[in-house]
């Protein structure tokens, strides 16, 4: 793991916080429909962030951080829905969609980046 980039680590221990999450609302609260959609958007943000890595282009590395920036927002979504349906406590949802929105900022400030080294 590239202990420098701070997007790879928050979102590799955020993807960890959602697999749990994932475990927890299916056993303990017989949810699968919205924790299975969750688990898959969650998880996909760090995996197209460690895609964009290895882009084969700047364009890639943009289109890739652009899909993670869009899992970003499913994954928000989710875990509104899951506080607002009473899965989760208001403490809870909260402290995963503050992490979701630090890694949305996170993209958004790379993302900013790259286009502005694209443009010089």
């Amino acid at each position: 793991m590239a202990q420098d980039n701070i997007l790879l680590t928050k979102s590799l221990y955020f993807a960890a916080r959602i697999v749990k999450l994932h475990k927890y609302l299916t056993k303990e609260k017989h949810e699968s429909v919205i924790s299975k959609q969750l688990l898959r958007s969650g998880t996909s943000i760090g995996a197209n962030a460690n895609e964009a890595i290895y882009g084969i282009s700047k364009a890639d590395f943009v289109s890739k951080l652009h899909i993670s920036l869009k899992e970003t927002a499913e994954t928000e979504y989710w875990l509104r829905l899951l506080v607002l349906s009473e899965y989760l406590s208001e403490t809870e949802g909260g402290s995963l969609i503050d992490d979701c929105l630090e890694l949305k900022r996170i993209l958004i400030s790379s993302l900013n980046t790259a286009k502005q080294k694209n443009l010089q």
